[in-house]
Formats: C-alpha cells, sequence, structure tokens
C-alpha cells in the first residue's frame, strides 16, 4: 500500500503551489496528496480562488502528483457548520460546501469534505433538537450530492470525530449517515482518522480499528494516519516518545479487512511556532515509519 501526504505540513510555510509541489515530489518521493482548505479557502473571491486552484493543479501535475481529495482543514473545522443552532449558519455552511466542491473540480480532486459540523451543548442535549438537526443534515447532504455529480466528483467525504456532539461519532452512526444518505447522486464516503477512531477516553481501553474497517468497509474513501497516544487528536509524527501508534499494526489491520485499495495519507501537523527546518525531516521519517 502507498503512503501520500495530506498537505497540511505546508500551511503558513510552502504555500506557494511551485514549493510544495517542488517538496512533495522531489524531497518526499510522494505521488498522490490530500489538498486542505487552509492553502485556498473556498470563499476567497470565485474568479481569484479558480486562478489558485488552477496554479496548484498546474504546478502538481507538472510533478507528476495527483490531487487526490480536498479536506476541510483546521480553519474550517473551527465551525459549528452544518450543525449550527442557526439556520441562518447553516445555510452559509451548506453554501461553504457548494463552494468546496467548485473548488475541487477546480483542482482536479475526485473528492472533497471533512467533519458534517457540531451540534451546540444545548442542542445536543435535546433528542428533537438533535433528531431535526440531522434530518437537516441527511437531507443537505443528498442535495449536495447533486452538485458533486454534476461536478463530476465522484464522493462527498464526511470525516468522523470522537466527539458526541458531532456526526458521525460512532460506527453505529457511520453506518446509519450510510443508509439515509443511500441512492445519492454520488456516495458518502468516510475519512476514517486512527486518532479519532482510537480515541479511548470515549470508545474505551480496548477502542480498535477493526469494527470500524468492518462494519464501514464499503464507504470508506480515505485513510488518515497519525501518531498519537490514544489520548488526544494529537497529529504527531514519528518518531515522537509521546506517541505510541504502530503503523504496522494499521496496515495489518487494513489488509485483513480487504482495504488495500483505499487511499492512505499521513496527517502530521506540527506547532507553528516550530522551526521551519524541523518539519520536513519530520515528514520524511513519518513517510518512512508508515512505509515500513
Amino acid at each position: 500500500m502507498d503512503v501520500g501526504v495530506n498537505l497540511c505540513f505546508a500551511i503558513k510555510r510552502w504555500p506557494e503551489p511551485e514549493q510544495w509541489a517542488r517538496i512533495v515530489a522531489d524531497e518526499l518521493g510522494v505521488a498522490s496528496v490530500q489538498f486542505t482548505m487552509d492553502l485556498i479557502d473556498p470563499w476567497w473571491p470565485a474568479d481569484l480562488r479558480a486562478a489558485m486552484a488552477a496554479r496548484a493543479r498546474s504546478e502538481a501535475g507538472a510533478r507528476g502528483i495527483a490531487i487526490h481529495s480536498v479536506q476541510i482543514g483546521l480553519a474550517g473545522y473551527t465551525y459549528n457548520g452544518l450543525l449550527h443552532p442557526d439556520a441562518a449558519a447553516r445555510g452559509i455552511a451548506e453554501d461553504w460546501w457548494r463552494r468546496s466542491i467548485d473548488m475541487a473540480t477546480e483542482l482536479g480532486a475526485r473528492a472533497v469534505g471533512g467533519p458534517v459540523g457540531a451540534l451546540s451543548v444545548a442542542d445536543a442535549a435535546s433528542p428533537e433538537r438533535r433528531a431535526a438537526l440531522y434530518a437537516e443534515v441527511v437531507e443537505r447532504l443528498g442535495q449536495l450530492a447533486v452538485q458533486a455529480a454534476e461536478a463530476g466528483l465522484e464522493a462527498l467525504l464526511v470525516e468522523p470525530t470522537p466527539l458526541p456532539r458531532e456526526i458521525p461519532s460512532t460506527v453505529a452512526e457511520a453506518r446509519r449517515l450510510v443508509a439515509d444518505t443511500s441512492g445519492g447522486a454520488v456516495p458518502i464516503l468516510f475519512v476514517l482518522d486512527v486518532g479519532h477512531a482510537l480515541y479511548r477516553p470515549l470508545y474505551g481501553e480496548d477502542a480498535s480499528l477493526v469494527p470500524w474497517l468492518s462494519e464501514l468497509s464499503d464507504s470508506i474513501g480515505v485513510l488518515h494516519l497519525q501518531n498519537h497516544d490514544y489520548r488526544a487528536d494529537a497529529h504527531w509524527g514519528w518518531p515522537d516518545a509521546r506517541g505510541a501508534y504502530d503503523p504496522a499494526g494499521f496496515f495489518r489491520e487494513v489488509r485483513d479487512a480487504g482495504l488495500e485499495d483505499v487511499p492512505v495519507f499521513i496527517e502530521v501537523f506540527s506547532p507553528f511556532e516550530q522551526a521551519d527546518d524541523e518539519i520536513l525531516p519530520l515528514i520524511r521519517s513519518s513517510l518512512a515509519a508508515c512505509r515500513g
């Protein structure tokens, strides 16, 4: 199984497409990336955004790099998104998804998405509000799937998170979302992150990737690798004395589930204040650890 990189390592350091494409191809030896919206924001003026996306697509293509998909990034994840308590804000979040679909097309990607959103504390405590907002999410995803299909995308990506106020946060919720969105213009596929799925404070000390892989095997579109301690969504790399996650075990479980063809991307975030010259050695050693 080959391993690609999420371009989160480049944000605020190598935002120029010429730079990150050179690094990815020449210094990391990677042929597939997942683009992050922290490099180009879907909300930027459409004509300027399209020009920037075209530049990124051109530089990647010139280096033989495939932009597999587009992921929400750090900035977008801070919002309540499609689960915001305010109806107007949920409408704005849908517009954000629509702009993201446009941008994914401009980048030549196959899929786009991220976490759906987060319920407020008050809404999460109300079964009626939770049910109503969930039904609305299903309806909006169906409408977005139509636009994605018309744009030539293959799927919308949804990332499960280990927060009960976000949807989905469990295997059962993910299975329900698949069932409720079945028959859409494009499928809903999950971005399964090992730091999320193995979060022991929520899932228990025996948390395992196996149920996620086996019960959602037909609906996993991307796998995210990160080093962590099972108690934080750390996004550390390898080696890191704080982390305890073994990539070899991950690949064994993925193969056992028959998911060798699912794209794998390392998603390593470093603090912005960390020395710039420490970042690429960390990405290289992380890729080496994950490539075995």
